[in-house]
């Protein structure tokens, strides 16, 4: 039986901290922690879930864009969350009017870059490894 080793990381955007995992060979971030770092709704998930309503009235589909997937959650179980690798997320966060949009999408582009540079992977470097996942502070 082939199995697939998860990869979970937290990346930190202005001290907020933002859940990844390696999903079809690229990174995959967590949309309602990144709504929660651009607006820090008290109920990001309730404002996920209504600019989700949106998009799709306005006829952009975010199920073309997001999985679910299983992230760990504050509790430490497994839960499955909406993800959008990097172009899903950039197509969500232009959706959230905050001032922070704009710092965050030079933040995602430069964590791409590194990605595809292969310099992503230093983030190896200053992780701790707790309940399986690695957190660094960026």
């Amino acid at each position: 039986m082939d199995k697939e080793i998860k990869t979970t990381k937290i990346a930190i955007f202005q001290r907020k901290e933002i859940r990844k995992t390696i999903y079809k060979n690229e990174w995959w971030f967590s949309v309602v922690d990144i709504v929660f770092a651009l607006t820090e709704s008290p109920d990001a998930g309730a404002y996920w879930r209504k600019l989700k309503q949106r998009l799709k009235e306005e006829g952009s589909e975010p199920v073309t864009f997001c999985h679910g997937l299983k992230l760990p959650a504050p509790d430490g179980k497994m839960r499955e969350t909406d993800c959008a690798n990097t172009e899903g997320i950039f197509r969500i966060i232009q959706s959230i009017p905050s001032p922070k949009a704009e710092p965050f999408k030079r933040w995602l582009a430069t964590r791409e870059r590194d990605r595809r540079s292969g310099t992503g992977d230093k983030e190896n470097k200053g992780t701790l490894q707790s309940k399986g996942v690695s957190r660094r502070v960026d």
